[in-house]
């Protein structure tokens, strides 16, 4: 099996061509292929595959195996991927995804996709349609015990679920392998849950850490950027336009109002190309 290695700002999966490729148990080869000491080491496997309803499909694992909705720094490298492999020639792509179908603008320098900004769609506060369980419609700066601990979180979704934390102390300084477990699993997530620890460093800067779903912590989500931003801005702590720092880079959040529609632009990178016997 032929295979490419890319990245969104650390945020790293393997990608496969599924129109020359056929992957019979992509669950299974997920796990098999992102262990960083005995595969390839990824936080998951993105397969690349004809659609019926968009220019390509984008179908996503975690590492864990268990299929994801969306990626927003997987599909960054899906739009890099297409184009750079010519398998397209458009700068406006659709992606077919567990989400829906989103549009990709691919920013073009010199032949190659230097950075793609894609709409990624509407933030969702509903609590039974992130899923969250909850006695409220939503659950915005509301207390959950988590550990035995509280704290106060606000859910979304963006194709995926999120439940973002904002805190006073540095997040750099949390030790996420021990609390992160504890929140994707709590009970009160029927799906599980992607985890966001914020910091807000002022009305236009947000800082991140996040604990994904099937993954662990990652260096970076682009979903979970689009979250967070959302998020601070329901709780007013920012406007609708900030960038986040992240552990693997940066990523520039729109939330446009007029149109209720989250847009996400970073960057996108190959690492290496290879070949392995599956």
């Amino acid at each position: 099996m032929k295979f490419t290695k890319m990245h969104g700002i650390g945020n790293d999966y393997i990608y496969v061509n599924c129109m020359e490729e056929t992957i019979k148990n992509p669950s299974e080869l997920s796990v098999k292929l992102s262990d960083r000491h005995f595969g390839i080491g990824s936080d998951g496997l993105i397969l690349i595959k004809p659609s019926k309803k968009a220019d390509f499909e984008m179908e996503m694992y975690n590492a864990d195996g268990s299929r994801g909705e969306m990626c927003g720094n997987g599909i960054r490298c899906v739009g890099k991927y297409v184009y750079e492999k010519g398998l397209t020639d458009k700068t406006a792509v659709s992606i077919e995804t567990l989400a829906g179908i989103k549009h990709l603008e691919l920013i073009v320098e010199n032949q190659k996709a230097a950075a793609v900004r894609v709409e990624m769609g509407k933030p969702e506060f509903a609590a039974e349609k992130v899923p969250v369980l909850a006695d409220t419609k939503e659950v915005i700066n509301s207390p959950l015990m988590v550990n035995g601990k509280e704290y106060f979180v606000t859910c979304v979704s963006v194709g995926n679920p999120h439940c973002v934390v904002f805190f006073k102390e540095d997040v750099r300084e949390l030790d996420l392998k021990e609390i992160g477990p504890f929140f994707e699993h709590h009970k009160n997530f029927p799906k599980r849950i992607n985890t966001e620890f914020i910091n807000v460093l002022d009305e236009k800067t947000l800082r991140m850490r996040v604990w994904e779903r099937g993954s662990g912590e990652t260096l970076a989500c682009g979903t979970g950027a689009c979250a967070a931003a959302a998020a601070a801005a329901v709780n007013k702590f920012t406007g609708e336009n900030v960038t986040v720092h992240l552990l693997g880079g940066d990523l520039n959040i729109q939330w446009d109002r007029s149109k209720d529609r989250l847009y996400m632009t970073g960057e996108a990178a190959e690492v290496f190309e290879g070949e392995i016997f599956i």
